[in-house]
């Protein structure tokens, strides 16, 4: 979820009402919507994201490797030779869209429900063994008051939540144990905490370097990091709205040093959280600022904490390490 910089629209008439009407229209009337290009995106994503789940669902049903890369790349050919080969891929790939939509409507409606003026989901394919660099939408109004604001953040990350929950359970029934799997291959993924708790629920007992994940549990997989790096409380991320909604101005200071926190994280368990640290440190500090007095109510406040439980759960110091093939 991004928010305009509205200081960018010279004219911008001052608010009416607690709602900003005026200027909701104002900005309205600037923006040409494409709704043509949103259906593009998600189905160039549909396209990707389905190519490597087949890739991933072949090698899952040969007990071979999750991912080979190399070998994975080349296997890409195949989908002109056979499109058939594609089906494969769908229960990832829906999985995965289905996860990255609902966290996307969560801030959508919740707009919407506000009178907000909002952009329908970007997603965005890629050649990542994923498939996609994941989606995005635009809140082209000004929000005025902390309440609306921690609301609108809230809601993304509990909607995607609440599916990637059955997501996991039903992706991990389907997945088997193979002594050694998970530590083979050319990635090593990280365990959260909720992945772990799911899987000794199914596998009791069993390491969970033993426990080769389903496509379906792997789009969970993905829903998780997607969730902890969403509720990083920095900057512009979705953490970082509700990390200001609760204590305001002090959000700039506070957001600083968590991004600095990544780096010794990154240097010690996973380099990529150095790449994120300096994403943010350099182009992800900047936040609208809201003169709202108001404090956060009984309620809100105990969604921070559902909000800090879903990060516990979601977060882990080395998603993704380099693995060998054995």
């Amino acid at each position: 979820m991004s928010i305009e910089d509205h200081s960018l629209l010279p004219g911008l008439p001052e608010p009416t009402n607690g709602g900003g009407l005026r200027a909701r229209a104002f900005v309205s009337r600037l923006v040409r919507r494409r709704p043509w290009l949103h259906g593009l995106l998600l189905a160039a994503t549909l396209l990707t994201t389905t190519a490597m789940g087949a890739r991933m669902w072949e090698n899952f049903h040969h007990n071979r490797p999750a991912f080979q890369l190399e070998r994975d790349w080349a296997a890409m050919a195949q989908v002109w030779k056979d499109p058939a080969w594609l089906m494969g891929g769908l229960p990832f790939s829906l999985c995965l869209l289905g996860i990255l939509l609902a966290h996307e409507l969560g801030h959508y409606l919740t707009c919407r429900f506000y009178g907000l003026d909002a952009s329908l989901p970007f997603f965005l394919p890629a050649p990542t063994f994923i498939g996609t660099f994941g989606a995005f939408i635009r809140i082209r109004s000004p929000i005025f008051t902390r309440r609306v604001l921690f609301d609108v953040g809230i809601a993304g990350p509990m909607a995607g939540f609440a599916l990637l929950l059955p997501v996991l359970g039903i992706g991990l029934a389907c997945s088997k144990v193979i002594p050694g799997i998970a530590q083979r291959g050319d990635l090593v993924f990280g365990t959260p905490l909720m992945l772990w708790l799911v899987e000794q629920a199914v596998f009791p007992g069993v390491p969970a370097s033993d426990i080769y994940l389903h496509p379906v549990a792997r789009a969970a997989w993905v829903g998780l990091f997607a969730t902890a790096l969403n509720l990083l409380p920095i900057g512009q991320l979705d953490g970082g709205h509700i990390l200001y909604s609760f204590v305001g101005e002090r959000h700039r200071l506070l957001s600083r040093l968590f991004a600095v926190a990544l780096i010794p994280i990154g240097i010690f368990f996973w380099y990529g959280w150095l790449f994120w640290a300096g994403v943010l440190l350099f182009f992800g500090m900047r936040h609208p600022a809201i003169h709202d007095p108001g404090a956060m109510d009984r309620s809100r406040r105990a969604l921070g904490w559902v909000a800090l439980a879903m990060f516990l759960l979601s977060f882990t110091l080395s998603p993704i390490q380099p693995g060998h093939e054995l």
